[in-house]
């Protein structure tokens, strides 16, 4: 298993990881260093292990947050989906109404050609 170190609020953290994964680790604690460095900003150093569950925290809600908003946005497309499917049923009905429409017209003008013609 590879070995990487990446820095998180000015300290070095070795961490392994799978084969591979080195520069998707170091993206992600690049992220939980810029919400610390922003706990930083409003809470001042309130030591490391309080810091980094904060940061845990926020990241917790904002990670909650977007999958509520993902759930609303799956159940939105779930009803779109479905009333998709009721107008396309509407709109075959009414295609089959309107084909029955011109056969039955289509019908009455033969009948109509057919009596002028023996006339």
């Amino acid at each position: 298993m590879p070995l990487v170190n990446v820095m998180v609020n000015g300290r070095a953290y070795t961490i392994a990881c799978d084969q591979g994964e080195e520069e998707h680790l170091k993206q992600l604690s690049g992220v939980i260093d810029a919400k610390v460095k922003e706990l930083l900003g409003s809470v001042g150093q309130v030591g490391d292990q309080r810091l980094l569950l904060m940061a845990a925290l926020l990241m917790a809600d904002e990670q909650h947050e977007a999958v509520t908003r993902l759930e609303e946005i799956e159940r939105e497309l779930t009803e779109l989906k479905r009333a998709q499917e009721d107008a396309n049923g509407e709109l075959a009905r009414a295609e089959n109404v309107a084909a029955a429409a011109l056969e039955s017209a289509a019908a009455r003008l033969e009948d109509i050609a057919a009596r002028l013609s023996r006339a």
